[in-house]
């Protein structure tokens, strides 16, 4: 009797297997000789996804370890929490840090609450440690990760990893901790670096104007947060550097987050006319209005979504027909308070390129869902 495996040539059994969570992928490989070559194949492991929280639970250690060197592209999630999620995260970072892996990109995601306090010192470390061995690696999102992270872990990332193509530091931390000098020196070693989250406190002028040198290679987004107390006291970045990046990357688009935190002289300088705003995020504690107005002004030419979060009023709704007669590109557009009819209809008959909104003309139970449009 022929076995399981022989049904099916491997690189279908690679195809199907790739698309299997870990435990599937370790029952799979018990099954038979020719279930297990396919199951520890190389393309089965390029982009793995790992939850902290039940895969690893149960698994063969030697399984695991034996297909951590086909690993490129890695996406971990865990619960900071739970002592066993956190511990099987900071080992199997540790263990690709021990490979010295041919990992490309990392992207980390904590679920649930952090322990108060908690300053995340061994997953950062864990990080630390792998950012110093994975010479290749192109692309770490740490967006997810709910503690600060430091000059130390930037500098790192800086020296161990030249071919980085794109770092995302911009994180729902309370705390910035990291310093404009380090982003520079960040910069400077990786020239290859095409997309770059950060808290605003992080950006001078000076990495500016190093992005807008003749000799950087194309920069292609810039995302930034502005969301704790050393956001709001940044200095202003003026417009001029603004316009200059512009001119050297006309391909840049800037992704904009601002919070609670900070207060309207600060928006004020935050929102400059030459910045290319793609995606404009407003969760204001004061006037939303205002910068509302200043996107349909300034920003027609890029903005691509626009998310708003405040209190309903006439004026804003007045503000959100004037940005959809003058954004005829935009995207997505999501407002979590309900507007009145002629809003919806401005953004339905101006923006033909429309293809997802939250525009509610009465309460609804919480989580609002987008419409999309056909």
């Amino acid at each position: 009797m022929a076995e399981p495996g022989e049904q099916l040539p491997e690189e279908v059994l690679v195809l199907i297997f790739r698309h299997l969570p870990l435990p599937d992928r370790a029952a799979a490989a018990r099954v038979c000789r020719a279930w297990a070559a396919a199951a520890t194949c190389s393309a089965v492991w390029h982009d793995t996804s790992i939850s902290c929280d039940c895969e690893l639970e149960g698994m063969l250690p030697p399984y695991l370890s034996a297909c951590l060197d086909h690993v490129q592209n890695l996406w971990l999630e865990f619960e900071p929490s739970r002592k066993s999620s956190r511990r099987a995260a900071t080992d199997l970072l540790a263990a690709l840090a021990g490979r010295t892996p041919g990992l490309r990109g990392l992207c980390l995601e904590c679920r649930g609450e952090k322990p108060l306090f908690d300053a995340g010192r061994d997953v950062l470390d864990a990080v630390h440690a792998l950012c110093g061995a994975a010479g290749a690696l192109r692309h770490l999102d740490l967006r997810r990760l709910p503690f600060s992270l430091d000059d130390a872990l930037v500098l790192q990332v800086a020296h161990g990893c030249p071919e980085l193509r794109s770092l995302f530091l911009d994180n729902r931390t309370l705390v910035g901790s990291v310093g404009p000098g380090s982003v520079l020196e960040l910069l400077e070693a990786c020239p290859c670096l095409r997309a770059l989250g950060l808290h605003l406190a992080s950006l001078s002028r000076t990495a500016l104007e190093a992005l807008a040198a003749p000799e950087r290679a194309p920069f292609e987004l810039l995302a930034l947060r502005c969301a704790c107390p050393e956001d709001a006291r940044a200095p202003p970045l003026p417009d001029e550097a603004w316009a200059a990046l512009s001119r050297r990357h006309p391909g840049l688009e800037v992704e904009l987050e601002l919070e609670p935190v900070l207060p309207a002289e600060s928006v004020t300088r935050v929102l400059q006319p030459a910045v290319p705003v793609a995606a404009l995020r407003l969760s204001l504690s004061g006037d939303t209005v205002g910068p509302v107005r200043f996107a349909a002004r300034h920003y027609a030419a890029t903005l691509r979504a626009l998310e708003v979060r405040a209190a309903a009023s006439a004026e804003l709704d007045a503000a959100l027909e004037e940005l959809a007669a003058r954004c005829a590109g935009l995207r997505e557009v999501h407002c979590f308070c309900v507007v009145r009819p002629s809003v919806l209809h401005a953004f339905r008959a101006r923006c033909p390129r429309l293809r997802s909104y939250t525009l509610k003309l009465t309460r609804e139970p919480h989580p609002w869902r987008p419409t999309l449009v056909a």
